[in-house]
């Protein structure tokens, strides 16, 4: 019974490092603009994507996996340069649409560039389980949880340690007053779009081993990246983690104790009973209004 449970555990902890870093790519956008960015999956699948057809090439995989973060950054900057900066004296609701239409655009530039097929990319350190109390851990899922963890660490730093990093933050809490002290917001929207890209990147990268990726495959995951965005409290990176990890894990015990039919749709659960319950989510913060 316990090794049942820890093998749950273990899915869910995969999987919840996952959502935690499309849900952090969430919240670095959405503070920076105060937008949904709808389009945050099609990050985690191009960076899939490209990984796997560049190994499939021939090309080194620590070398594909590097071009498959720059393609992705690199996606990230045109889609704000040309979809978002042209846009930015329009309401939220506007630009929330125009991510959507991003959305199904890079999903049907996929098809074309690539296929329909499902891609994989080979486990960054083999495939030989490892048994802990009677249950299975995949090395792989070692490399997401590690690169998660690395990944929010840097993130950490970079906010909290550099000069550029600290004027995001400034712009996020309030975006007249960094102006008003020099602060580039139009670099700041452009950079969180392409930290964004990153995160999405890191992602489909390191989970392609083990669920494989085509051209439809963010569209799921950028979901329950959303779902836990809104359950950690939209703009919050403390919450976008802490949400990624609660999703998961109730989607695997889920799963494992009910129906792997429930599992894709907890997400939806989630988010339901984030708006009627808690709509500021477990650390966003509630809004106010000066009469």
């Amino acid at each position: 019974m316990f090794a049942e449970f820890l093998q749950y555990l273990f899915s869910g902890l995969t999987s919840g490092a996952i959502y935690a870093l499309a849900g952090l790519g969430f919240a670095i956008i959405y503070n920076a603009s105060n937008v949904i960015n709808f389009a945050q999956g099609e990050f985690i699948m191009i960076g899939g994507m490209t990984a796997a057809s560049l190994v499939a090439a021939g090309t080194p995989l620590w070398l594909a996996v590097a071009l498959a973060l720059v393609v992705a950054m690199l996606v990230g900057i045109a889609l704000e340069r040309l979809a978002i900066e042209p846009a930015r004296d329009s309401d939220v609701v506007t630009i929330v649409i125009i991510t959507i239409g991003a959305s199904i655009f890079l999903r049907g530039a996929a098809q074309v560039i690539w296929d329909k097929e499902f891609h994989s990319l080979p486990a960054f350190s083999g495939e030989t389980p490892i048994a802990l109390s009677g249950a299975t851990l995949m090395p792989q899922s070692l490399w997401v949880i590690g690169s998660s963890a690395l990944a929010i660490a840097a993130l950490w730093w970079f906010f909290n340690r550099t000069l550029f990093g600290k004027a995001m933050l400034a712009t996020s809490h309030n975006r007249l007053a960094a102006q008003l002290v020099g602060i580039g917001v139009k670099r700041v929207l452009l950079a969180s779009f392409a930290l964004s890209a990153l995160l999405g990147a890191v992602a489909g990268v390191v989970v392609t081993p083990i669920t494989f990726t085509s051209y439809e495959s963010g569209i799921m995951l950028g979901l329950k990246g959303f779902s836990a965005a809104v359950l950690g409290g939209l703009g919050s990176g403390l919450g976008a983690i802490v949400g990624g990890l609660i999703v998961g894990l109730v989607e695997a015990l889920a799963s494992g104790y009910l129906s792997s039919a429930y599992k894709d749709a907890i997400a939806f659960i989630i988010i339901l009973f984030v708006l009627f319950f808690m709509p500021s989510g477990l650390f966003g913060r509630r809004g106010t209004d000066r009469v």
